[in-house]
């Protein structure tokens, strides 16, 4: 076992590694085999205001720190994950039955990340502008927001803690961070051990191990949480929007999806099933933009439905530590009911199982369902798992209309051999992201991140992550006197 399990299995507040003190432990388990990783006692409401309190001392000094010192933190940061990457994937896989290509997948992206926030750290600038009144200058400053609440998924959990958690202390602020109780070591206390690595100053980042049943909305109204930037379910999602308006503070969600791929009757078939089969099943299908729906033209449906079944019936489902296996196991045994369940009522409502995996504990084979009636439930929700559904569409316009029919609006793709023609389709769909001739399953730190609808609020990403965790001062100077009516 990793010593991480050991080592890391504590709360980190004030630059201190200590346990909880709260009445109960959560434990941590390997998904796959059940093996007990970590036993965490768990963070009260007390230690959640003293994490929140340590983050806002720490945050002047780290805020008027010369922005090249502060960048040499993430540059070390970046240094001790390329050094330990083998010791993350193992991690990686325990924890949360990540396969080796995910591991690998999620490392990269990573360090992307932290590449990108090293340049995030010189991005903010001020802007002069002009003024009517004579005499006045006008000095629009971008300044950190002061203390931001991370909570991240377990799905991704080492990535998607680093993508909020490193721009926003890059960009001056303070961070407090809440893993998910699934993932609390690779989505919590192993972000913190690796900046504190880095030389990051004590109290600037601490991560709360802890449960709402111990603290509620203790997080998310904490008067010095000035932004909360959420990773999850759009059903706790809109409470967590609800809370922070009620607050008048931001948020970030980055919530569920339903996303399509549409295979148009010009497309590269092969290629499509491609796109298709890891869109849907990249770790188990527990992602929030996988192809859920795999919606493809009435005049080629025959041929790609047999390539896809084919594809599919490859992929080997089991242990996540075995390089060969593609299909690992899902996070828990509750969420593997649920994606059974999900299986059976569609079959139940009318659709036909082309393939028709059996469920073993938290191991889900892959599924593949088509014939669903248009009013199936399965077609309007997220499905997070390996579960994929073909829908036959004849043209383009009964397309865009059937991509449309969710309450979900995060990503997608288009395959044809017009290029144009994939674009113009794309700008037809109700969602943040879409890409043409590729899968639905992309993130790059440069470019806007987010979705429409159910699928979120705001953006992540470059400019949008400036956006996001700063905010603007405006400052102005009169030269000479100014006149005043009385």
């Amino acid at each position: 076992m990793s010593p991480y399990f050991t080592d890391l299995a504590q709360q980190y507040i004030d630059g201190e590694w200590r346990p909880g003190t709260g009445s109960w432990d959560i434990i941590d388990f390997n998904p796959y085999d059940g093996e007990k990783l970590a036993s965490i006692t768990i963070a009260t409401v007390d230690e959640v205001d003293q994490a929140y309190r340590a983050a806002s001392r720490a945050q002047k000094e780290w805020a008027a720190t010369n922005a090249y010192a502060r960048r040499a933190v993430f540059e070390k940061a970046l240094r001790i994950i390329e050094d330990r990457e083998q010791e993350i994937a193992e991690a990686i896989i325990a924890e949360l039955g990540g396969t080796h290509l995910k591991a690998g997948f999620e490392l990269h992206l990573a360090k992307e990340f932290l590449r990108e926030s090293i340049n995030l750290v010189l991005r903010p600038e001020g802007r002069i502008i002009p003024s009517p009144v004579e005499g006045k200058e006008n000095r629009l400053y971008r300044v950190p927001v002061g203390v931001v609440g991370v909570i991240s998924p377990f799905n991704f959990p080492f990535l998607l803690s680093m993508k909020s958690v490193a721009p926003a202390l890059a960009l001056g602020n303070g961070v407090v961070l809440k893993p998910h109780q699934n993932t609390p070591i690779v989505g919590g206390s192993l972000v913190a051990k690796i900046f504190e690595e880095a030389g990051l100053p004590g109290g600037l980042l601490n991560v709360v191990i802890t449960d709402i049943a111990e603290i509620g909305d203790a997080f998310l109204e904490h008067p010095l949480a000035k932004v909360i930037s959420f990773t999850g379910s759009d059903k706790v999602g809109r409470h967590v929007g609800t809370v922070c308006a009620s607050h008048f503070k931001r948020s970030v969600l980055e919530l569920g999806g339903n996303s399509a791929l549409v295979v148009l009757d010009d497309a590269d078939i092969d290629y499509a099933v491609d796109a298709a089969v890891f869109s849907r099943f990249v770790h188990q299908g527990q992602v929030c933009m996988a192809a859920n729906r795999v919606l493809v033209d009435r005049s080629i449906a025959e041929e790609f439905t047999r390539k896809f079944v084919a594809k599919v019936g490859s992929l080997k489902t089991g242990d996540p530590n075995d390089p060969e296996t593609v299909i690992g196991p899902v996070i828990n045994s509750s969420q593997a009911d649920a994606i059974t369940s999900a299986v059976d009522q569609a079959i139940a409502e009318g659709a036909t199982a082309l393939v028709h995996g059996t469920t073993r504990d938290t191991l889900v084979e892959p599924s593949v369902l088509t014939d669903l009636p248009a009013d199936a439930a399965i077609l309007r929700q997220e499905v997070f798992g390996p579960v994929a559904l073909l829908v036959p569409f004849d043209g383009e316009e009964e397309a865009v209309r059937i991509v449309n029919d969710t309450p979900y609006g995060l990503s997608g793709a288009v395959h044809t051999a017009d290029v144009e023609r994939g674009v113009n389709f794309a700008k037809q769909i109700d969602t943040g992201m879409f890409h043409v001739n590729d899968g639905t399953v992309h993130d790059e730190p440069q470019v806007a991140f987010g979705g429409e609808k159910s699928s979120g609020v705001g953006r992540l990403n470059g400019d949008a992550t400036v956006e996001s965790f700063t905010t603007q001062k405006w400052i102005s100077v009169q030269h000479g006197r100014s006149r005043f009516p009385f």
